[in-house]
């Protein structure tokens, strides 16, 4: 078997499992987040529900997928899914809440949204989050249900394009490439410009002990 050949097989599997959950269960949805680790922005969550005849060849966990490939996917999931949401919990829910919980206020939200209830949701990771359907893990969840992965290219290409437009408004900070993320010329940035309205200062607490503190952006 080639290398073609494998990942068409596995991402066969993927549907397939789900396959088997919606035999059990009826409506089942996936649920992934994109975006709790970097220093800025909102972290967004989306949810994704196919019907039984849904197959879409390349689905895969968006970590392992480019940038030009999973934009692609990302019309082709919104195009043959039976319902799908994206939402999003803001920077200033993140340092009141912590990320965890903001995640989890996006994952609902973005459940939500969808046009039909599901009675399964299948959360990428070992956490669950509030919400009022049932509900089970699944670890890597990205790489084993085809509705999570969905989820996740979703999530991850509305925040990366959020980045793009953030990357406008403070261009020193090259947020369309670094995605937010603390890379070291995020570092030297926050040092030489310092902070937006946008960074999540529980983030930025240990860079701020660092340096003494850090000025607030065009101030």
């Amino acid at each position: 078997m080639d290398r073609k050949e494998k990942k068409l097989l596995e991402c066969r599997q993927r549907f397939e499992y789900d396959k088997s959950l919606r035999q059990e269960y009826g409506i089942i949805c996936g649920i992934d987040e994109a975006g709790r680790g970097p220093w800025i922005g909102s972290v967004y969550a989306a949810a994704v529900i196919f019907d039984g005849n849904a197959f879409i060849e390349g689905l895969d966990d968006s970590k392992k997928l480019s940038e030009e490939k999973r934009e692609a996917l990302y019309d082709e999931i919104t195009e043959k899914a039976l319902s799908y949401s994206t939402a999003y919990a803001t920077v200033e829910e993140i340092n009141r809440l912590n990320i965890l919980q903001a995640t989890f206020l996006a994952m609902k939200r973005a459940v939500n949204g969808l046009i039909c209830s599901p009675a399964l949701a299948l959360v990428d990771g070992n956490r669950l989050p509030d919400i009022e359907i049932q509900a089970k893990t699944v670890v890597k969840g990205d790489s084993v249900s085809a509705s999570i992965a969905a989820a996740s290219i979703l999530a991850k290409v509305t925040r990366d394009r959020y980045m793009k437009e953030l990357d406008k408004k403070y261009p020193e900070f090259n947020f369309a490439a670094n995605k937010g993320y603390g890379t070291p010329q995020h570092k030297e940035a926050l040092k030489k410009y310092g902070f937006t309205p946008e960074h999540r200062q529980l983030f930025l607490r240990n860079l701020i002990a660092e340096t003494g503190g850090l000025k607030e952006y065009g101030k």
